[in-house]
């Protein structure tokens, strides 16, 4: 696999820890059968990285609960997964069209581990080589579907500037109207709070690229309007932590890493 693409084992790594809990924040119980010995390995050397692990873990849950709130409203909503890696969502939530792409090699071994066919909503797996292929070729066929929204997670950290502007063209293109849910971070996050994984991320060859002050404005320039912005430290330490008594929020909220949030984009 591509070195981005072995992100996706950590990813799916700490849910499976997750789910093997007694209170699970995520519980995807289908991370388990992803995740092989080359996968462990890789997991293995994330062990000591507490608070980023929590807020993957957290990350993942926050975007469930949108798109469930998206497929309660609309049943027949399209959801677009790119850079999809080991997601589980057509086989853990209930109803919509699903639409997972990602490289070669992720694509097959999810095949063989978890097949589309097995899932109770429609699922397709689209291959693509994101360096030499088109995406909007790729998701050429389902052009015009509405409603539609697109899933980017743990994806454009690792892009330059303008591959994210030319997929968000694409997007615009295929899908006039749609709703995009990513996770954007932003320099001060970066540098006063997620150094030591990006030493480990870097070190398998996946590289944080797209570091700005303020990474949404691509999205506006784009012709996006910000819906909303669920940081990522607050939502997953409550998340961990259950029922916190607003007294003891007050003191702990304000020493949480703010720049890392959950961003529901709508086309404007």
């Amino acid at each position: 696999m591509k070195p981005i693409s072995k992100t996706a084992f950590y990813c799916c790594g700490v849910r499976m820890q997750d789910a093997e809990r007694e209170k699970p924040v995520c519980g995807d119980t289908y991370a388990k059968a992803f995740m092989n010995e080359q996968g462990l390995e890789i997991l293995e050397a994330f062990k000591d990285e507490t608070r980023p692990n929590m807020s993957n873990v957290g990350r993942h849950r926050i975007i469930d609960d949108l798109l469930r709130q998206e497929l309660l409203a609309n049943p027949n909503l399209t959801v677009v997964i790119i850079g999809a890696g080991f997601d589980t969502r057509a086989f853990r939530l209930h109803s919509g069209t699903w639409v997972e792409l990602d490289e070669p090699q992720v694509i097959t071994y999810k095949e063989e581990r978890l097949p589309a066919a097995t899932s109770d909503n429609e699922l397709q797996r689209i291959a693509i080589d994101f360096a030499t292929e088109s995406l909007e070729q790729k998701l050429a066929p389902f052009s015009g579907r509405s409603p539609v929204a697109v899933v980017i997670e743990g994806v454009l950290m690792y892009l330059e500037e303008a591959a994210i502007d030319q997929s968000l063209q694409t997007l615009r293109r295929l899908f006039p109207q749609h709703r995009l849910i990513c996770d954007l971070m932003n320099r001060d996050f970066f540098e006063s709070s997620a150094s030591t994984i990006h030493e480990k991320l870097s070190g398998m060859g996946a590289t944080f690229k797209f570091l700005t002050d303020n990474p949404e404005e691509v999205f506006e320039k784009n012709g996006y309007r910000q819906l909303e912005k669920i940081p990522i430290i607050e939502k997953a330490v409550l998340l961990e932590a259950g029922e916190i008594p607003p007294e003891v929020w007050q003191t702990v909220q304000p020493t949480l890493p703010q720049g890392y949030s959950i961003y529901v984009f709508e086309r404007d």
